[in-house]
């Protein structure tokens, strides 16, 4: 299992371009769900969080946005 960047290495990467790109993605392909994966993240269901992060995160765009992170770190 990949280990989860600190806060501050989150933010960094939310400030790319790739980052950027990604946000606005989730957010206008997955706006009531990434809505529902923060409400379970903050009450503590990681679980169904990821579940729906996962799916939001399958799509090609999405997936050639991570390769970029990744790239960055």
């Amino acid at each position: 299992m990949p280990q989860i960047p600190d806060m501050g290495e989150l933010i960094r990467l939310a400030q790319t371009p790739a980052g950027q790109k990604l946000i606005t993605l989730l957010k206008s392909q997955g706006g009531s769900g990434l809505q529902r994966a923060i409400t379970s993240a903050a009450a503590g269901d990681y679980s169904h969080a990821r579940e729906i992060l996962s799916n939001l995160l399958s799509t090609p765009e999405a997936q050639t946005l991570l390769k970029e992170l990744e790239g960055q770190k």
